[in-house]
């Protein structure tokens, strides 16, 4: 299929903006649906979302100070430990064996 540049206009903004025929073969390619905002609108959203488009999560997460309940160690974790749970620091929790032995979370 032989794709042509389109103009569409952005949702988010009303700015038009150019979907080339790369871009194009690209999506149908990926199966992705075509793009409803512009690139500085996705951008911003983004960003917004907490996103950078760094494949995961991009952006800086909050880390708290805790002490491993396994070996005493001073650690960070990436959620805000509560009494009523046991916190690990990274080497102690990689050797832990799961507790679950099937089922989702």
């Amino acid at each position: 299929m032989a794709y042509t540049d389109r103009t569409l206009t952005c949702v988010e903004c009303g700015a038009s903006f150019t979907f080339t025929a790369d871009d194009q073969e690209f999506h149908a390619r990926k199966g992705y649906q075509e793009p409803k905002r512009c690139p500085s609108c996705r951008q911003a959203r983004r960003q917004d979302r907490g996103g950078g488009g760094g494949g995961g999560y991009g952006g800086a997460r909050q880390m708290y100070d805790a002490v491993c309940d396994n070996c005493g160690t001073n650690t960070q974790v990436p959620f805000l430990p509560r009494q009523d749970r046991p916190v690990y620091c990274s080497d102690c929790f990689s050797k832990m064996k799961p507790a679950r032995s099937g089922g989702s979370w």
